[in-house]
């Protein structure tokens, strides 16, 4: 009687204050923190934290007020970060097994599905990895020489720089191009031209979406995908950019499905469409059309956009510290010369040349926040608890950067990679692939093309800045860390 009577005198705006506090009270139970979780900054009601950046800076800066492992809440979704190489390690090396899954990502989830290789988890997870790695090493390094393909591959990219003539040039989609039909010759059997149309605007749309996918405006769809799915903004140019590229993927799955030879594979796709003859029996694996075209889309990915943007960093760093360029040319000329090209096996002979390029790794920081992983298990770390399900992000640009691990973290140091003798030198904190279970997938193929094609070109070429366009080290913040577009000279040696 007495809440029936209560109801009667409530008039609308007694009606819509009850309905709000009704809301805070779900919001807060549904978002309440187990105990000891992560520590972070105090959240909006409804929205959490979705004010704060979502650059590494910002990330590094919150380390530093709540500690290596903390929270935000993105939504009605809390995410753990975790910062530092100490810390890092211990997440996906000393812990293996328990950041191993990822989380639903909406922003890709509309195109990935839960399919490939990157995104998926699970018994189809690990089929679909194992057969990656055992193909792709086959039509890489038995049938056809990976390092082969790369180094014809440099031809093409010379040849293209030698082109301009010592004229202002932009090499972005050049170097996107050559690193691209890496891929392409295991995935698909053959490269695409430097002028090809169709492969241009592939590259194009994929570098679009991979700078707006980082955007702060982006993001707010990871947290509010229902109600983003309806409105304009960057996250549509995105799904709309890879809805493209995957059409485009398709039509060259499809060419090999219409030549399809089973007694004679000839690449990649190739031997997948055998897999998915046999087994058909076993469809939790995923062997089928869709999950090959998401898993040719991983691929692409991770073998063009991270190495390419790295190359053009190389560039970048060689305008900017010019006696650098020369002595990585001395060495070259040195143990080399101008009469063959380099190869892999010149590599223990060039200390100073690899030093540079994991120097430039570690400085362009490609990927700074990595890529989201989830906890597979309850967990702790750092004395805190991590429950099951819980999406977290490794901060790699705090590893790379690490004050208790490099000697000038935030100075570009060829010498963080040489011992006292000028030898070549591994360092444990060097982690832009970063590690565990989930490492980038193509760890090898990257480690090559960035040695051989960033020796090859300085062999062939010294790089000079246009006077007065000397490009920018702050770079742009995407899901990659990108150098702006620039111009350079390519002087033939």
């Amino acid at each position: 009687m007495i809440f029936q009577a209560l109801f009667d005198r409530m008039d609308f705006n007694s009606w819509l204050v009850f309905g709000f506090v009704l809301l805070l009270l779900i919001d807060i139970v549904k978002t309440w923190a187990p105990p000891k979780f992560p520590p972070g900054p105090l959240s909006v009601p409804f929205l959490g934290n979705v004010f704060t950046g979502v650059d590494f800076k910002t990330m590094e800066k919150l380390s530093q007020d709540f500690g290596p492992v903390f929270s935000l809440r993105r939504g009605s979704e809390r995410m753990v970060f975790i910062s530092g190489y100490k810390m890092v390690k211990e997440a996906l090396v000393t812990q293996l097994d328990s950041f191993v899954d990822r989380p639903i990502v909406p922003l890709f989830h509309v195109v990935f599905k839960g399919l490939g290789i990157a995104l998926s988890n699970g018994y189809l997870w690990k089929k679909q990895r194992k057969f990656a790695n055992t193909h792709l090493r086959y039509f890489g390094e038995g049938q056809k020489s990976l390092e082969r393909y790369i180094e014809i591959e440099c031809n093409f990219l010379c040849d293209a720089f030698k082109e301009e003539q010592g004229r202002p040039f932009n090499p972005h989609y050049m170097i996107t191009n050559a690193v691209g039909n890496i891929i392409s010759s295991v995935v698909f059997g053959h490269r695409f031209e430097y002028s090809d149309p169709s492969f241009r605007k592939v590259l194009e749309l994929d570098n679009e979406a991979v700078v707006l996918s980082g955007s702060a405006r982006t993001q707010l769809y990871d947290a509010f995908p229902s109600l983003f799915n309806y409105l304009p903004g960057p996250h549509q140019t995105v799904h709309a950019n890879y809805r493209e590229i995957v059409s485009f993927l398709r039509k060259e799955i499809q060419k090999h499905q219409e030549e399809w030879n089973p007694e004679d594979p000839r690449d990649y796709v190739d031997v997948y469409l055998a897999e998915m003859e046999k087994s058909k029996q076993d469809p939790q694996a995923g062997f089928n059309i869709e999950t090959l075209v998401v898993s040719t889309l991983d691929l692409i990915e991770a073998g063009t956009e991270t190495t390419a943007t790295t190359l053009r960093w190389g560039l970048v760093f060689m305008l900017h510290y010019p006696e650098i360029q020369e002595k990585v040319q001395e060495e070259i000329d040195r143990v080399i010369g101008q009469s063959r090209q380099p190869s892999m096996s010149d590599r223990p002979d060039l200390p100073y040349t690899d030093a540079v390029i994991h120097e430039i790794q570690r400085c362009g920081n490609i990927v700074p926040l990595g890529f989201p992983k989830m906890a597979s298990k309850d967990v702790t770390l750092a004395g805190y608890f991590i429950p099951k399900g819980t999406a977290i992000t490794t901060i790699l640009s705090s590893v790379l950067f690490d004050e208790n691990e490099w000697e000038t973290p935030h100075v570009f140091n060829p010498g963080h990679f040489l011992d006292s003798e000028g030898r070549f030198l591994k360092k444990e904190a060097f982690l832009p692939f970063s590690a565990g279970k989930r490492m980038c997938l193509g760890e090898h193929l990257a480690k090559m093309e960035l040695f051989l094609f960033f020796s090859t070109l300085l062999q062939r070429f010294t790089f000079k800045p246009i006077p007065g366009e000397m490009p920018s080290l702050e770079g742009v913040l995407g899901f990659t860390h990108s150098p702006e577009e620039f111009r350079c000279l390519a002087l033939a040696r």
